[in-house]
């Protein structure tokens, strides 16, 4: 199934794994842009990637990626927001992203498409929480590497994770070493499950269906295979947002901009949509609003 979460679960091994490919979502988001395939690609990885961490976590949040550096890819930004449904098991993923890039940019590692960069995890929790944020340095081969080597220097439980993208098709999956949960533990269930993983090919990741992929690198192993979750490219920007960020600019600051420039337009970097303030929607953002009535006093 295509534009899914598929999780499952090693029973005696105490480790979980999950399998993502996005096809509509995944062209829903290049709708917006014009990148070239060298941009393509690693965007298209940081969406599954961010897809992926966010099934891991257990309270409700989301999670932004962000990959800055100086070299021809400057900034990479996606985010994944689960949206719950009452009365369902699992969630409906939202996914956006976009990415600046500047010249020429080529194939090949994460030094020859951005330098010198770093890697930018963020968790929003639900109402209530607390933001936290995590920032490494990027490190090794491809984005995997990297997020690999963040996860495992934040001390989080061990995780490997394997992303491709093509034209048509962005896939990934990942295992996490779960806590001993007290019973028999597979000792060896770890390193062998990751020696299965580790023969996956491109070509498999992004063709062959979740439950054909599956079945072809642990049919040995025993599963348990939850239902799966869809994923939909969806941009939460709105002219209420933009209009509360302007704002939070200050009267004097937006009345400078309007006598300069006549209008202020804002566009959207995820989907490419277009506000536009002329004086008067100015003029509107800082008028308070009239007090609720009074209540009557009953007789």
């Amino acid at each position: 199934m295509s534009d899914t979460l598929q999780r499952f679960l090693f029973e005696n091994a105490n480790i979980r794994g999950e399998l993502v490919q996005l096809d509509a979502s995944w062209q829903a988001a290049l709708a917006h842009h014009d990148y070239p395939q060298s941009v393509r690609e690693p965007l298209g990885e940081m969406l599954v990637a961010a897809v992926l961490l966010t099934a891991t976590m257990k309270f409700e949040g989301n999670i932004s990626l962000q990959v800055r550096g100086n070299g021809p890819i400057t900034m990479l930004v996606v985010d994944c927001t689960p949206r719950r449904v009452e009365g369902e098991e699992g969630a409906l993923y939202h996914i956006r992203g976009m990415a600046l890039w500047q010249g020429e940019v080529p194939e090949g590692d994460l030094r020859s498409r951005f330098g010198d960069g770093s890697l930018v995890i963020t968790i929003y929790p639900g109402t209530g929480g607390q933001r936290y944020q995590g920032v490494v340095a990027l490190s090794g081969h491809s984005l995997a590497d990297a997020i690999d080597d963040y996860l495992e220097r934040s001390e989080q439980l061990p995780t490997r994770m394997w992303l491709r993208c093509s034209g048509e098709r962005a896939a990934g999956m990942l295992l996490q070493k779960l806590p001993a949960s007290g019973g028999e533990e597979d000792a060896d269930g770890w390193e062998r499950v990751n020696a299965l993983a580790a023969t996956v090919r491109d070509e498999e990741l992004l063709q062959l269906g979740q439950g054909e992929l599956i079945h072809r690198l642990f049919h040995e192993e025993d599963l348990r295979l939850f239902a799966p979750e869809p994923v939909a490219f969806h941009c939460h920007c709105s002219r209420q947002r933009v209009a509360d960020s302007l704002r939070g600019l200050g009267r004097d600051e937006v009345m400078g901009i309007l006598k300069k420039e006549q209008k202020i337009e804002v566009s959207c970097h995820f989907c490419n949509r277009h506000y536009r303030f002329d004086a008067v929607d100015a003029a509107q953002l800082f008028i308070e609003p009239p007090p609720p009535p009074a209540r009557g006093v009953p007789h």
